[in-house]
């Protein structure tokens, strides 16, 4: 493996990665990522018209049509199925992304996963930090103070792809890693802190379920028509547990083997192949089309006016490029971590305003924290989506100024 590893002024955090395999998977990433991001703007942009037409009591009707399957003990509207069962293919492939990182990719060696993992916590806590300042004296609105801390991977990819052609790979590997370095630490919050309550019994089930499919990860037995009902089966347990089901696809995914044995490709690799077009074409975009749909008509401008909104839009839009920038410069300040020699200050400024695109799990975390048709969730569906638009708009000018550089 060919690896730049030493800049004039000590070790690279970041370092290139040249192997075909690594150069394969992040490409096939971005590709995927690319048009998923695409798809999912469609859908999201089909939810706001039709929410806001003469279809928008069919909008609501259709989110809160209710299919149940009584021998499972499961009753689910078709908006909570999308966010508890369809989102956990999403973070499924996110945490196959992961575990990739860590042991293959760029996370794979301390000095490498440094500084993105460094940048993708502050990130987090900063707009979480600034959302609770600007909330405060609102014990109504505490709620949602995890809704700026996630980074859509889809979307900054997507505007990556578009808007940063001829830019450093590095560049694009460095999102990747603190994008879903920034998904499991939303998930993870997800999980400690948006858990109602707790069913001991299923969870310790989920545990040995997990135990078992680990075990037959290890011993290289991978046969489908075993691991998906297995894989079900612990979405179920983890469903019933209380804890939030899309906690189940992280789980799976960091425990499936990304080491290849008696084949050409690993369990991971094969699985991100065949679960990765269903993520993209089918289950994002459903969770889209169920979470993004605001009637802006019954709440007008009153949205955008609540402190709610405001909060996330500051978390997103300055939140996310002042804990990346402010934790990256400081880091290379007191040790002896190094930005890639390939990366210039200014290209991590754009990344750091990719990152303030929060989507999917932001909308998720918003159903989470407020009562459905309540003027809280409204409101932070909004912010959540003007931050969105703000931080990739402030992204396509800083990258195209760079790519003029």
């Amino acid at each position: 493996m060919k690896r730049e590893s030493r800049g004039p002024e000590g070790h690279d955090a970041f370092e290139r990665i040249d192997t075909p395999s690594e150069k394969r998977w992040l490409g096939r990433v971005l590709r995927d990522e690319t048009f998923g991001g695409a798809v999912l703007l469609v859908a999201a942009t089909v939810a706001l018209i039709i929410a806001n037409s003469p279809l928008g009591d069919w909008y609501g009707d259709f989110r809160s049509f209710e299919i149940e399957i009584s021998s499972l003990n499961i009753s689910m509207t078709l908006a909570k199925w999308a966010s508890d069962a369809f989102l956990a293919i999403f973070f499924f492939v996110a945490g196959l992304e992961l575990k990739h990182e860590f042991v293959h990719g760029s996370l794979a060696k301390p000095r490498q996963a440094l500084v993105p993992i460094v940048a993708a916590i502050s990130g987090m806590a900063v707009p979480a930090f600034i959302y609770i300042s600007l909330i405060r004296g609102n014990p109504g609105a505490s709620d949602g103070w995890a809704m700026p801390v996630a980074t859509d991977i889809a979307f900054a990819l997507a505007v990556l792809a578009v808007a940063g052609r001829g830019l450093p790979t590095e560049l694009r590997a460095f999102l990747l890693a603190l994008a879903v370095v920034d998904d499991l630490g939303a998930i993870t919050i997800i999980a400690l802190f948006y858990t109602e309550e707790l069913q001991v019994n299923f969870l310790i089930a989920a545990g040995v379920l997990l135990s078992a499919y680990a075990a037959l990860q290890r011993i290289s037995f991978t046969r489908w028509f075993l691991m998906i009902p297995l894989a079900l089966v612990i979405w179920w347990c983890t469903y019933q547990s209380g804890i939030h089901a899309t906690v189940a696809g992280v789980a799976i995914a960091l425990l499936t083997s990304v080491h290849a044995r008696n084949a050409k490709r690993s369990p991971a690799e094969l699985s991100e192949e065949r679960i990765r077009p269903i993520s993209v074409a089918l289950a994002v975009p459903f969770f889209a089309f169920t979470a993004a749909g605001v009637d802006l008509r019954s709440i007008g401008i009153d949205a955008l006016e609540n402190e709610i909104a405001f909060a996330v839009m500051a978390g997103l839009v300055i939140g996310k490029p002042l804990g990346v920038m402010a934790s990256t410069y400081l880091l290379t300040k007191v040790s002896k971590a190094r930005l890639n020699e390939n990366l210039r200050w200014g290209d991590l400024f754009s990344v750091s305003l990719l990152a303030g695109i929060g989507f999917t799990v932001s909308l998720l975390i918003a159903k989470l924290s407020f009562s459905e048709g309540s003027i809280e969730l409204a409101a932070g569906k909004t912010g959540i989506l003007v931050g969105s638009l703000i931080s990739a708009l402030l992204a396509i000018i800083f990258l195209r100024v760079q790519k003029r550089r």
